[in-house]
């Protein structure tokens, strides 16, 4: 299966439990792989014949950004209904998203959930 693959696409937004995070926020970043057909795009050099990441990239951060969750969880979960909805063409997506600034005390790079959604047939 053909990719497209968007990686470490950083926003600010609202995410966590805490009231701290609710009220300060933090950086989120977001690895998106796009599970698709892209042979007739490849033959065509056509941009309807594929998916304009330029618009994928807005949808994924309009969810960052503009809504709030406790849970990240609920946060990719969103991302990739979102995601397959607006762009039919689109098989499987899978989200990463990562937290660096994570409230856990301790050294770490980031604390992170991977989801993996299919279209609905």
């Amino acid at each position: 299966m053909d990719k497209i693959i968007m990686k470490n696409l950083g926003f600010y937004g609202y995410h966590g439990v805490l009231e701290e995070e609710k009220r300060l926020g933090q950086r989120f970043f977001v690895d998106a792989v796009l599970h698709l057909d892209l042979s007739v795009a490849g033959k065509t050099d056509d941009l309807n014949k594929t998916v304009h990441y330029g618009l994928v990239y807005e949808t994924i951060k309009k969810q960052v950004e503009e809504k709030r969750y406790d849970l990240i969880e609920a946060l990719g979960e969103n991302i990739c209904k979102d995601v397959l909805k607006e762009f039919p063409n689109i098989i499987k997506i899978v989200v990463q998203i990562r937290k660096p600034q994570a409230p856990v005390v301790g050294l770490f790079d980031y604390m992170a959930v991977e989801l993996e959604r299919t279209q609905e047939l």
